[in-house]
């Protein structure tokens, strides 16, 4: 027996976080029926753990999800590894038919993460990312092929958030007409570049990468790339020869980190 009686405050705000995680998106009246708490308590519960990064709203949709930060309460048990462990073999595959760089990342708070990178053995071209790695949403081809395409409530609070962090690398945040012309041509064509400024401060302007998402009818998991040197590849010709393989292996993985979902949910 405890030696002391339960912290009621703490016992309800897992609770809320618990439904949160299992429903992957959650309304207020949907945690009030599952653990029988008021609305006023579940409200105060989602704004707290919202305040501390454990949940984002989805104000199209008035519900919650769960952020990367909840993979920190748990050591035996992290997402984007998991992601990267279902994509492996697929990325291995296509790797070895367009012999340049694959990686794949998901969105987390502020940041993509890489959850895997594939690139040729001995290679001294590219930066090896490993899983957990955190690198720019506005200005690498996988962050924006992932905002282009995630709900329209995502993308703002992401756009919310970044616009409230100062530096370069969210300046675009800041400039919502810039930004919705530069959604809209990405949604247009179906996949992202990598921003030249990204390219320069982390390769020397000597790369560039094609991005597409990773996403079924409802739900966009991830996205996935292909990395490519400026000297041997147009941008032309990279488009016309890995678009399609790229758009392929996406649907291939949505499709695994579907059928997986559903088999432990």
């Amino acid at each position: 027996m405890p030696s002391f009686k339960p912290v009621i405050a703490l016992s309800r705000g897992l609770d809320v976080l618990r439904i949160v995680n299992q429903e992957k998106l959650a309304t207020v009246g949907s945690i009030h029926k599952a653990t029988g708490l008021d609305k006023a308590t579940v409200v105060r519960m989602l704004e707290t753990l919202e305040s501390q990064g454990y949940v984002m709203r989805d104000p199209e949709r008035a519900a919650y999800a769960p952020t990367g930060r909840t993979l920190l309460l748990s050591q035996g048990y992290d997402r984007h590894l998991w992601i990267g462990s279902v994509a492996d073999p697929i990325l291995q595959e296509v790797r070895d038919q367009v012999g340049w760089p694959v990686d794949i990342a998901l969105f987390d708070r502020d940041a993509m993460i890489i959850s895997q990178t594939l690139q040729e053995r001995g290679s001294v071209f590219f930066v090896r990312r490993r899983p957990g790695f955190r690198i720019p949403v506005l200005t690498t081809s996988l962050g924006r092929a992932y905002l282009a395409f995630c709900s329209d409530g995502e993308r703002r609070t992401i756009v919310a958030r970044l616009a409230a962090i100062p530096g370069p690398s969210t300046e675009l945040a800041r400039q919502p007409e810039h930004l919705a012309r530069a959604i809209e041509e990405i949604r247009g064509r179906g996949y992202a570049l990598t921003d030249p400024s990204y390219s320069h401060e982390m390769f020397d302007d000597k790369v560039w990468a094609i991005g597409v998402p990773v996403r079924n009818e409802h739900t966009v998991f991830a996205a996935i790339n292909v990395m490519l040197l400026h000297s041997a590849m147009t941008e032309e010709a990279g488009i016309g020869q890995f678009l399609e393989p790229l758009q392929r292996t996406a649907a291939r993985i949505a499709a695994e980190l579907t059928a997986r979902s559903a088999a432990t949910s």
